[in-house]
């Protein structure tokens, strides 16, 4: 009788009981999981961003130092653009930079044959500017085997009287720069050196080609990634000369079409025909504050401008490795520049070249 008033309403009742400090002891330790979660990206974060800004934070003599972000490359462009030309090189002291056959080296330009190539891609997790694979025909061209140097960049300079890059101290190039790629440099200024030397900017068309071959490869020395035979995403931290990758030749023997600097091409940024971009990507826009309580906070909307952007291909140092395939298309305005924007030249050939 007392074992049956004990047992038979303590079961149930202990049972749910249990049930319910087992509920409470697992809810209880999931949200002490969730906070400590919480926490720990939080601590993360904050060491991130002191990160960041220990980075972003520096000390003016430090400056040549500085990894700078595009949008400050244009701006300091820009400043430099319109404060009056710099003394430079005379044409003589240009020409003592380099012996005449480092000279001779650099300057060389290769024959592209006529033909066929695939241009573009068809590859799913690209960007939809490089979208869609077509065939382009292009007759026979030349094109720099080198991305132009500091020192070629020099010469020209001194002849014309052009205004130095922002990034050489005093008009002059920095020690141990000479056979870098010229960099802060826009579209306006690439094409003045290219009509100087009695050449032109490639089309795009004409830089894939050079890079690709007639075989689709996606870089100059065929379909996989291998980061050794280029310079991207900071694996160096900065640009290097002109002919550190040897093993990075197109099969026509052109070097360093992918990574080290974006190079800037004669072309508008537009869609291919057969496009599934979206028109608007290819609209020029700039951000802007449109009232006074955006401005205070600094915020800013991508508003349509008239002017076009030009296109850069073979990406950079500071890029995506996967943005130095060479179907990808890199855009900014022509008047833009920074610290990862190059260019090289081509040239028709005629006559008995053909």
């Amino acid at each position: 009788m007392s074992n049956e008033h004990v047992t038979r309403p303590f079961v149930p009742q202990g049972r749910a009981r249990r049930r319910r400090y087992l509920t409470a002891t697992l809810v209880t330790c999931v949200v002490l999981l969730m906070v400590g979660g919480v926490l720990h990206v939080i601590k993360i974060g904050a060491t991130r961003i002191d990160d960041m800004r220990r980075l972003a934070s520096y000390d003016p003599k430090d400056f040549d130092k500085h990894v700078r972000a595009a949008g400050e490359d244009i701006t300091l462009h820009h400043a430099h653009e319109f404060g009056g030309n710099q003394a430079s090189y005379t044409p003589e002291e240009a020409e003592a930079l380099l012996p005449k056959d480092k000279w001779a080296e650099l300057d060389t330009m290769i024959t592209i044959p006529a033909g066929s190539f695939a241009m573009g891609t068809n590859l799913e997790r690209t960007d939809l500017q490089d979208h869609p694979q077509h065939t382009v025909t292009l007759p026979a061209y030349k094109i720099d085997k080198y991305a132009v140097s500091n020192a070629q960049y020099a010469r020209f300079v001194a002849a014309t009287g052009h205004r130095p890059p922002s990034n050489w101290k005093n008009g002059k190039i920095r020690e141990g720069d000479l056979l870098k790629p010229v960099t802060l440099v826009d579209w306006y200024d690439a094409a003045a050196y290219a009509k100087w030397a009695g050449k032109r900017l490639p089309t795009e068309a004409e830089f894939e080609k050079a890079g690709r071959g007639t075989d689709g490869r996606r870089w100059p020395w065929g379909n996989r990634m291998e980061p050794e035979r280029l310079n991207t995403y900071y694996n160096v931290g900065s640009a290097t000369d002109v002919n550190a990758y040897p093993s990075g030749a197109s099969p026509y023997g052109v070097m360093g079409l992918s990574g080290n600097i974006d190079e800037w091409v004669a072309d508008d940024f537009a869609a291919y025909q057969g496009s599934d971009a979206p028109a608007d990507l290819f609209q020029g826009k700039v951000g802007r504050a449109v009232n006074a309580q955006d401005q205070a906070m600094k915020v800013v909307e991508l508003m349509p401008v008239q002017q076009r952007y030009k296109v850069l291909r073979g990406g950079s140092w500071k890029g995506d490795p996967f943005s130095t395939a060479l179907y990808h298309r890199n855009f900014a305005f022509p008047n833009y520049a920074s610290d990862f924007f190059g260019f090289r030249c081509a040239a028709d050939v005629k006559g008995k070249e053909k």
